[in-house]
Formats: C-alpha cells, structure tokens, sequence
C-alpha cells in the first residue's frame, strides 16, 4: 500500500508537469546562484581582511601558472569578474556582484516558489472536486456506512495536508539534495580531506530522519482519524441541537466533545514534538562537525600549511550553507509523511466503487405506460443480516394508489428505496413496463418519480429555490402554481419576503407541514409520472396534516402512487393494499376485502380506530 500511495502521488503532481518543470528548472538556477553568493560573500570577507597586493600577486601567479586545480580555475574566474586597479574599486565590484547575484536568486526564488503555488491550488481543487464528485456516484449504502462527520475532514483537512506534501514536500525532496550535492562538491573543491569529515553528517542526518519519519507516518493516521471523530461530533451536535437542548445534555456532548479535542491534542502534540526534533538534531550534528573542522583547519591554517586562509574561511561558510538544505529535507520528510497519511484515506475514499451502476448501452430515454412489477424479489444488507425482504412478488398498475402497510422493520421502505434503485435487489427483478429497472440508465429512471418522505429534506437557500430544485429558469409563476396546489401559498404570502425567504439549514425556520408542504410542491413541479410517499404525514399534528393531506391528494392525481402508511385513514380508498411482515406479503387486496380477511391489517385497522 505505502508504494501505491507514493505512484499516485507522484502521478498527481505529474499531471503539472509544465509548472513543474518551471518550478524545477528555476530551483536549479536558485541553487547555482546560492553557491555562487557564498563563494563571492568568502570573497568578500576575505578581500576585506587581505592585503591588496597580495591578492594581485596571487592572481598574477594564477594567470601565469599553466596548470590549475578546479579551485584555483574558480578563483581564477572569480579574481577576473571582481579584481579591479585598486582596493576600493574591487570592493565596489564585489559588492555590486554580490547584490546582482542576490537580487537574480530572489527572482528565480519567487519564480519557484509561485509556480508551486499554481500546482499546490489546482491540485487541492481538483481532488476536493473529484471527491465531491465521486461521492455523488456512490450508493446509498456507502453513506449508512459512514459518518458525515468523517467524510467532511477527509475533503477539507486530508486534501489539506496533501497539498503541502505533493509540492513543497516533493519538490524540496528533489532540489534539496542537488542543493547539498552543490554545496558538498564545492567543500571536495577546496579541500577534499576536510570535505569528508564535513559529509559525514549526511548518512547520521538521514538516519535520524528516516527514524523520526516512520514514527510520525503512525501518529498522522491516527491524528487524521481524531479530526474527523472531532468534526463528526460537531456536525451530529448541530444537526441535533434541539434534541440536546430539550434533554438538558450540553454537559454530556461537552464532555465528549472536549475528550475527542484532549485524545486530538496529545496526538498532535507528539507528532509535533517529533517533527521538531529533527531540525535541531541535524543542525547539532553539523555543528559539532564543523567545531571539530574549525579547529582542524584553523590549525592547518595558523601553522600555513595546507589549506590557505581564503579557501577555509569559503569552506567554513559553504559547510554552514549546506545545514540548511539538510534541516529543510529533515522537515520534508515529515510532511511528505503526514501528507501520505492523509492520501490514504483520500484514496481509499477514491478507490471505493459505487455499487449501483449504469449498465453498459443501457436505456437513456424511458417512458412508463404499462406497470412497475416486483417478480420474485428478496433483498438483504451487504453485511448478510437476515433478508429484509423475501419472495415478494406485486404490481403497480399506471394510474393506480398502492399503499404499503406493516410493523416497523416489516420492509416497507425497502421496497420504496428498491424502485428508483437506491440500492439493488439480492434476487429477482423489478420491471418497468417489463424492462428491468438495471437496464435503464439510472438519472432517466429517477426523472420518472417525485418522493416525499417523513423526513422532508430542503436547503438552507430561498422558498423557490427549494421548489424548484435542479430545474433551471423556471417562471416563478409556475413555482406559484406548484405551491397553490401543494396548499403552500398562503402560508408563504404571509413571510416577509415570499418566495425570496430563504428558510435556513433543512428549513429550520419553517414548521413541520410547511416544510412538507413545499416538498410536495418540489414534486408537483417536477410533474413526475411515478410517485412514491414515504410516511409522508406520520409525524404531523391534526391540522398540518389535513393541510399536508389535501396537497398530497392534489399530488396524486391523474399518477401512479406508491403509499407508505402509518395512518391507515391515508389509504382507505386505495386501488391495493399490501400487508408485509417480516419482508413477506402476508395479504393484499382492497380496503373492504382486508377488512373481511380478520388478519393482520384488520388487527392494525380496529387498533387505530379503537375497534
């Protein structure tokens, strides 16, 4: 798994590859331009504490000699860029190098780090988007699996933590050795005894690292797995906050909110302590190394023997350039861990395949004008519970009321989600018009049917943005029409801005029946041929529900219904009424002929009517 990941990372980041390779190339030309800085700041130091003529003279010997060491050909060129007829002239030059070369290193550092910018912005979008996207292709039972909660921190905060590491994390993982490489092959040019001492704080750099690293890949899993407990709890509490408030649990869901944030700071206080401890450790090392080289080469130096004074004041500085390439990569490593851990639960979202599907040439345009038939269909949950359904075989006639009736758990709303396939049957088919419903393409089957549930769902937008969902450019006189019918006009009239009210989160500030009665009116809008109501008025008081009643029965008209009732006062007059129990139908047949049969649903009937 951890290699998949590091592939598909590298493949994500690759799909940039222009600003990339901008960002690259850029890099390399920083790199080049940083040793050169340290080389001429060397020589700024040492003209300042040299005699002029000596310079001079050093520099006739280097014209004049024939053969040459790579770092004596440097200095040579170096010598022919700034050396001038005085002191204070060379001086000038010198620093007016200095500043060009700092001013260009700047550039092409801002040119760098832009261009990843562009990378790091694009790329959380795009996995934002095909996250949001891919979720919209999963079934409904992928979502019953999974917490709100935890969805939300894998879109917002893991492709957060992704971002860092695909960019700066890489990139510097790439430049920050040719950075060392730079800066170590300078140190063999002036003094390769010296220069290996000075490595061996890369193998002990990277020992430390790489040790610190995989402990810090643990800890990023399970800190990603404490925020999304976190924002779990916070997306539960608020979208419950009126059950906690009437039950007096404030200190309840404080508590637990404050033990997920406690679990979530130890997580992340040890992580950081570890990610901390790299830098210094690396630096110490390196510190440590270059006291020793101080005092090796400031002997050799004092005695004048070996390295010369200029050539140990540039390796002096260029050592202490190279630490902070190296403390930099240390942190890399870090990130790119976090950053992998995050990617594994984006991935793993990614990878997840939606279970309902399209079927190859399946049908785009379907109409209805015969039946929908349930042949023989059993269903079960993908964890092999018992079967919610078994054996059950009816029909919906085209203009037909069927009403579903039965205990809790009898099936009942099964067999509503079965038909728009929300979820699919373990065996048998359901038909349309005798084409079973997988060989239609599932948007041109759901097109067919307008559900109003118990549960209404709205959004938090304006009246007429909830009745006209998903329908674009609809005259607001027909979103009037659909809510005279639908018994919600005059409550609407009455709101301060009318259709332009917008009605809060899942339409909070509206009651129970008006909220139903503008999911109704969201149906009659859409005009569907097929209509399903799932306990539609169960949770309503007496008056709402006469309201609710009367739009539904506007609703139904001139459709092919399928009822799911609680109150069987809803359904007396439909077409059939089938009895479920334990997944199977147990009786069928009109309101009368139920009544005759004295079973099950002539049980339910005299304890509703206290008969």
């Amino acid at each position: 798994m951890e290699n998949s990941v590091y592939k598909r990372l590298i493949k994500l980041v690759f799909n940039y590859w222009p600003y990339l390779a901008l960002s690259t190339a850029t890099a390399f030309i920083y790199v080049a331009l940083n040793g050169i800085s340290v080389w001429l700041t060397a020589s700024l130091i040492n003209n300042i504490l040299s005699d002029f003529d000596k310079l001079v003279l050093e520099h006739s010997h280097l014209s004049s000699s024939s053969i040459l060491t790579l770092n004596e050909k440097i200095k040579y060129f170096t010598n022919e860029l700034i050396l001038r007829d005085t002191a204070k002239e060379t001086l000038k030059m010198l620093c007016f190098s200095i500043l060009i070369i700092f001013v260009l290193k700047n550039i092409f550092l801002y040119l760098k780090n832009i261009s990843l910018i562009v990378v790091q912005y694009r790329l959380i979008t795009e996995l934002r988007n095909k996250l949001y996207i891919h979720f919209h292709s999963l079934s409904l039972s992928f979502f019953n699996r999974q917490k709100s909660g935890e969805l939300t921190s894998i879109i917002v905060n893991d492709v957060a933590n992704m971002r860092q590491a695909l960019t700066v994390g890489f990139q510097r993982m790439f430049v920050e050795p040719i950075n060392i490489l730079v800066f170590t092959s300078l140190l063999f040019i002036i003094s390769w005894q010296l220069a290996s001492i000075a490595v061996i704080i890369i193998p002990l750099a990277g020992f430390v690292i790489i040790k610190i690293s995989r402990s810090i890949r643990r800890k990023s899993r399970r800190t990603a797995v404490k925020i999304a407990g976190i924002t779990n709890i916070i997306t539960e509490t608020l979208a419950s906050i009126r059950v906690v408030k009437a039950f007096a649990m404030e200190d309840y869901e404080v508590g637990r909110f404050t033990k997920e944030t406690d679990n979530y700071y130890n997580l992340m206080f040890r992580r950081s302590r570890l990610r901390s401890i790299a830098p210094p450790i690396t630096e110490t090392l390196g510190v440590l190394i270059g006291v020793l080289l101080l005092w090796i080469g400031g002997s050799e130096v004092l005695a004048d023997k070996g390295i010369t004074s200029e050539d140990f004041i540039r390796f002096i500085l260029i050592m202490f350039s190279a630490l902070q390439p190296i403390r930099s990569l240390s942190n890399v490593f870090a990130e790119v861990q976090v950053g992998a851990a995050s990617a594994e639960r984006v991935f793993h979202i990614l990878d997840t395949k939606p279970t309902i599907i399209d079927r190859n040439n399946a049908i785009k345009n379907v109409e209805f004008n015969d039946q929908v038939l349930f042949d023989n269909v059993s269903f079960q949950y993908e964890d092999g519970e018992s079967k919610v359904l078994e054996d059950v075989n009816f029909s919906i006639k085209k203009g037909s009321v069927v009403a579903l009736v039965g205990a809790s758990g009898s099936g009942k709303s099964t067999i509503a989600d079965l038909i728009p396939r929300f979820f699919e049957p373990s065996k048998g088919k359901i038909k349309l018009d005798n084409v079973d419903i997988r060989d239609v393409g599932i948007k041109s089957l759901r097109k067919l049917m307008g559900i109003v549930t118990q549960e209404t769902i709205l959004f938090n937008d304006t009246i007429s943005g909830n009745i006209a969902y998903g329908q674009n450019e609809i005259a607001l006189t027909k979103i009037a029409e659909a809510a005279k019918v639908a018994n919600a006009k005059e409550f609407i009239n009455d709101l301060p801005h009318g259709f332009d009210t917008v009605i809060g989160e899942k339409g909070v500030r509206l009651s129970g029946g008006q909220r139903q009665r503008l999911a109704i009116a969201r149906a009659l809008l859409k005009d569907p041929p097929i209509l399903i109501l799932d306990e539609a008025t169960s949770s309503l008081d007496t008056e709402s529900e006469k309201n609710v009643q009367e739009a539904i029965d506007n609703l139904m008209k001139d459709r092919t219904v399928l009822v799911i009732a609680h109150r069987l006062s809803t359904i007396i007059n439909a077409d059939q009424i089938i009895v479920l129990d334990n997944g199977k139908i147990v009786e069928s047949g009109s309101h009368t002929e139920l009544l005759e049969k004295d079973g099950i649903y002539k049980n339910l009937y005299n304890i509703q009517f206290n008969n």
